[in-house]
């Protein structure tokens, strides 16, 4: 090994670009499977991708900067990699730039004159309630989907994000005063999402937010450079939490004043004094919902003056689906802090979600149904008998999602197992009836929802139904016992309950038949149901 490695560092520095290529490969590719190998050599082999990451050459740049996401991987110690910091994150941010050549870029200003396709809208996911998200099949051309450097390096920042946490903030600070600021929006973004609460520390605070809000001064409501500003404020509000407090009124304002200007953009650009452009209404709703997930019900002193129900209704009967994505993850949000508010026009938020569930609607707009989905769950557990006049349309359109739950993605299965227990939990004898039909593929999709509190409301609503219709679920028993073994540790002492009582009913109704549906089951599955039996 000690020679092989000996050869690569005298081909480090080939002249021929695709040997440096092959060099860079070598070392990722053990650090990757070996990386005891390397660890005597570490420094040198550091300090060599280091320099390679920035070769003119982007193929060998490009497998240079594997390196770093290898390097945190492989586990190596992060002590060697910390006193880099400093020298490597302005490579990789420098990297993080739109080359001008970039597929995605050419394609993009190729297709500006055309009217955006479905498959052209970049998917915006709802983190708040979205397991799964990373297997939502998005239909971008293939252009979107190429690995190249900017992406790598990325990447990168992303890992290192994660494994070192404000550590990482001494060696981005510095470079908030740059040129490029759309990197560094995206990278304090990047920063706010993985270190969480950590950013809301007044030391950072200080560092980090006069210069955004100087910046977010200057621009004007109808300024495209605002659209990165908003994405990274989102990060922002979300991370600090109640700590956005201070900044939270005039945002949540221009926000406001922002979608207000769109809407009258859209039907009259010049009283408008601005051409419409979508985008600016997506970026200030998903604010928005930032601003709700962070202040919580505090965010109910900002919104109960304003207009801002009547504005959300508005968009979620937008033609546009990226419109109506972020608004239903907004309605969902304000589900969560404040559903109150939500009331005047309660039925109308309804029945407007409810029609997004229509197969015909989500074959076309997967995103939107989930996002829909997700809000109708979150305000059934809010408003509760509210929620009645909808229960069985939309229990009919998630049971026929479960059925052909492969001609989906897992994320929308995952929120329609969850939102049809909370419908079944608030009325059972409206969702019983039609238990036959869904059962076995609701089963199957609980069977893979991680253990949280939406679990726990979907078995609430599982156990209901089987108590009001228990011969309906008799085809179904081996499926609700896996989806019953599902579960690590149930928590809920009420839901722990419930689940046993279920078990024991079917065992004294069936009798004798309870030990042959047991025969059917896995080991580890009658172990862990006999928990509750």
């Amino acid at each position: 090994m000690d020679k092989y490695l000996q050869g690569l560092f005298v081909l480090a520095n080939d002249p021929v670009a695709e040997v440096r290529k092959l060099v860079c490969a070598a070392f990722v590719h053990l650090t990757e499977v070996l990386p005891s190998s390397i660890e005597p050599h570490l420094r040198n082999v550091m300090e060599y991708m280091l320099q390679v990451n920035k070769d003119p050459d982007e193929e060998v740049a490009l497998e240079a900067c594997e390196f770093w996401s290898a390097y945190c991987d492989a586990q190596l110690p992060t002590e060697n990699l910390k006193e880099f910091l400093p020298r490597l994150i302005p490579v990789l941010l420098s990297n993080m730039a739109y080359a001008d050549d970039d597929e995605s870029l050419l394609d993009a200003e190729e297709d500006e004159s055309q009217p955006d396709r479905d498959q052209d809208l970049k998917p915006r996911f709802h983190t708040s309630r979205l397991h799964g998200s990373e297997d939502f099949d998005d239909d971008d051309d293939d252009s979107f989907n190429v690995w190249n450097l900017r992406k790598c390096s990325a990447a990168a920042i992303d890992v290192l994000s994660n494994v070192f946490g404000d550590e990482i903030l001494p060696a981005l600070m510095p470079l908030i005063q740059r040129r490029n600021l759309r990197i560094v929006y995206d990278a304090i973004g990047t920063l706010a999402d993985s270190v969480r609460e950590e950013l809301n520390k007044p030391a950072y605070l200080e560092i980090l937010m006069p210069p955004l809000v100087a910046k977010w001064q200057q621009l004007s409501n109808s300024d495209k450079d605002l659209f990165p500003l908003l994405e990274c404020f989102t990060s922002i509000s979300q991370a600090l939490g109640v700590g956005f407090a201070p900044f939270a009124q005039p945002v949540f304002q221009r926000c406001m004043d922002i979608i207000q200007l769109q809407l009258l953009a859209k039907v009259d650009p010049a009283s408008a004094g601005a051409q419409y452009d979508r985008e600016f209404i997506v970026c200030s709703l998903d604010l928005l919902s930032g601003l709700a997930e962070g202040l919580g019900s505090g965010i109910e002193s900002l919104i109960s003056p304003s207009n801002l129900r009547d504005l959300l209704l508005k968009c979620c009967m937008d033609e546009a689906s990226d419109v109506r994505q972020s608004a239903f993850a907004l309605m969902g949000d304000l589900a969560r802090v404040y559903p109150a508010y939500l009331q005047p026009r309660m039925v109308e938020f309804l029945e407007i979600a409810s029609q997004q569930l229509s197969a015909n609607l989500i074959r076309e707009n997967l995103s939107v149904a989930n996002n829909a989905c997700w809000a109708i769950g979150e305000l059934a557990v809010k408003v509760r008998q509210e929620v009645s006049p909808i229960v069985t349309n939309v229990a009919s359109s998630l049971g026929l999602i479960l059925q052909h739950g492969e001609a989906v993605n897992k994320s929308l299965v995952e929120n329609s197992a969850i939102t049809l227990g909370r419908l079944a939990w608030i009325r059972p004898d409206l969702v019983a009836p039609h238990m036959e039909h869904f059962m076995k593929p609701w089963c199957l999709a609980l069977s893979t929802v991680r253990d949280d509190i939406e679990k726990e409301d979907a078995f609430r609503g599982l156990c209901a139904v089987v108590k009001v219709n228990p011969s309906g679920g008799v085809s179904s028993l081996v499926f609700i016992c896996k989806a019953i073994a599902s579960w690590h540790e149930i928590r809920s002492e009420d839901v722990n309950n419930e689940v046993s009582q279920v078990l024991n009913g079917y065992k004294q109704l069936l009798g004798n038949s309870w030990a042959e549906c047991l025969s059917a089951l896995e080991p580890p599955v009658k172990e862990r149901l006999a928990r509750y039996v």
